[in-house]
């Protein structure tokens, strides 16, 4: 395990009515150095309450690696190509982990965004 520091690597979870979207979308992100990887979960099953009504759905479920730095462009480019009009992006902290894949996310991935 690598030493604990500040948290700069993190985890960023999408989720879209499309797979097919989501699997292009965030292939995007890779491919322009916005994050390392993804592992796309399809289906998974959505209930939220949205303009006072509650939805069921079957969606697709992304997870990234990236940089904290890198989150600012990738909620950008959600907002601004993702099919619902408030799109579900949020960032969780990854505190450690083997010291050789966190250095490998951080090699992939833009420093600033």
């Amino acid at each position: 395990m690598s030493e604990p520091s500040e948290v700069e690597i993190c985890e960023v979870v999408i989720t879209a009515p499309d797979a097919e979207w989501l699997r292009d979308f965030t292939r995007s992100l890779v491919v322009d150095g916005l994050a390392s990887n993804v592992h796309n979960f399809t289906p998974v099953r959505s209930t939220y309450r949205w303009e006072g009504e509650v939805h069921d759905r079957v969606e697709g479920r992304a997870a990234l690696h990236t940089r904290r730095s890198c989150i600012r462009a990738i909620v950008a480019r959600a907002e601004q190509e993702h099919p619902y009009s408030v799109p579900s992006v949020s960032a969780r902290p990854i505190y450690d982990g083997s010291t050789e894949y966190l250095s490998w996310i951080r090699e992939q991935t833009r420093g600033t965004a």
